[in-house]
């Protein structure tokens, strides 16, 4: 079943939300692997669209839609940020970049979903995690 929800710039809704979808994965009989997958990929997801998209603006909204079956789960987040190209972010473990914050939460995504998708100019992402 396809859920979509609106929550605030707000951490402790993101976090809900996180628990939310979760406990959902969870109920699937997914493995402990790919929960811990996909919550990280969630967690970076959600917090890059509060933090950096909506620049934990009160007046500013993420959508969160999100479907869960035998087969996988599939999650879209939406900021109402300015988007970025997220071809621009440099490589986190390039050795001039080990001590920059940024591009973890993006490469994280990347290495544990299956799909990663930017679209609306870089205030939209799809991820996709295939049943193990």
């Amino acid at each position: 079943m396809a859920e979509t929800l609106v929550i605030g710039s707000d951490l402790k809704e993101v976090r809900q939300v996180e628990r939310r979808l979760l406990r959902e994965v969870a109920d699937h009989g997914y493995s402990d692997s790919a929960c811990f997958a996909i919550r990280l990929a969630v967690e970076e997801a959600l917090n890059n669209a509060a933090k950096h998209g909506n620049g934990l603006d009160p007046n500013k909204s993420i959508t969160v839609s999100y479907e869960v079956d035998e087969k996988s789960v599939r999650i879209t987040i939406t900021d109402e940020g300015g988007g970025f190209d997220p071809h621009a972010i440099p490589d986190p473990t390039a050795d001039e970049n080990l001590e920059k914050p940024c591009g973890r939460g993006i490469m994280l995504m990347k290495a544990y979903m299956d799909e990663v998708e930017f679209g609306d100019g870089g205030n939209r992402v799809r991820m996709v995690k295939d049943r193990e």
